[in-house]
């Protein structure tokens, strides 16, 4: 991905959605050429030259402060997401620094890790790394999730699942804001690790085959997702409506649990019950199987 290109697009978007009247500037008439802020309102709000704004939105921004990039996070109104994706961006397209090489995420799950996931019985939990392929599962995130481990659209991710394989569109209740906020997560690690192959493979392969993922994409909206409601509807206990946590993992930089929880004495519990029976009863059998 061309660094200058996403900073460049990323400052257009974010000034197009805000009004001088939001900004706390005068309305001078209804003859404006551009939505939202001009360059030179963006520039008076930060406290830089529109000179200085305008290289920067031209995508060099090698070399700027970080107070710099704080003062035009407060003029853009940036939310916490928004606010590092933009100092992503500006790291991204100064010049290189030496550093140390940057350890890749791991794919493989430590079996440590492994026995933390079994050891959440009760709730559905996977591990997924920044790119949303699903690495590891407890047997009741496996039932839980079948129908992204067992889709078609492989190797298992998320956004591979949700943008290219229908059955989606009936797992996820409200697919359409699941699906933007998952296009928001690879916006937000694409800033991130421009230099991720695997995470550019991925982008554009949904781009290529999903007319959705390209509109979304090309909104430039970043989001993180740590904590949250989600609604399902499993092909087999039907409803389900889950609170969800990520947890990263501090000694494997990249990989994240995500366990899922539903509030006691709902339907829902009652739901997951009868899901972690239903796992159990396979596992039995494939093992009756195995040892036949």
């Amino acid at each position: 991905m061309d660094n200058g290109n996403e900073m460049r697009d990323f400052l257009v978007s974010r000034r197009a959605r805000i009004t001088p009247e939001q900004a706390g500037l005068p309305a001078y008439g209804g003859n404006r050429r551009v939505a939202g802020l001009r360059r030179e309102e963006v520039a008076l709000l930060a406290g830089v030259s529109i000179d200085y704004y305008t290289r920067l939105e031209r995508g060099r921004a090698g070399g700027a402060s970080d107070g710099v990039l704080e003062g035009i996070a407060r003029a853009l109104h940036l939310d916490e997401a928004e606010r590092a994706h933009l100092f992503d961006l500006a790291r991204a397209a100064g010049p290189p620094v030496p550093r140390p090489p940057r350890r890749a995420a791991p794919q493989e799950v430590r079996p440590s890790v492994r026995r933390i996931l079994d050891s959440m019985a009760a709730a559905p939990a996977y591990v997924r790394n920044a790119r949303l392929d699903l690495l590891a599962a407890n047997r009741l995130g496996a039932a839980l999730f079948a129908p992204v481990l067992t889709s078609p659209a492989q190797p298992a991710n998320n956004a591979r699942f949700l943008f290219l394989d229908p059955a989606a569109r009936d797992f996820y209740v409200g697919w359409e804001r699941q699906a933007q906020d998952v296009v928001a997560m690879l916006r937000a690690e694409a800033g991130r690790s421009p230099h991720d192959k695997a995470l550019s493979n991925l982008i554009g392969e949904l781009s290529t085959r999903s007319e959705n993922f390209r509109t979304w994409w090309a909104a430039h909206n970043v989001r993180f997702h740590q904590t949250g409601v989600k609604r399902f509807c499993h092909p087999v206990v039907g409803d389900l409506t889950l609170t969800f946590e990520a947890l990263d993992l501090a000694a494997d930089a990249g990989l994240r649990i995500s366990a899922y929880t539903a509030e006691p004495g709902t339907p829902s519990e009652d739901a997951l019950k009868v899901l972690a029976s239903w796992a159990a009863t396979l596992e039995q059998q494939a093992g009756t199987t195995g040892n036949g």
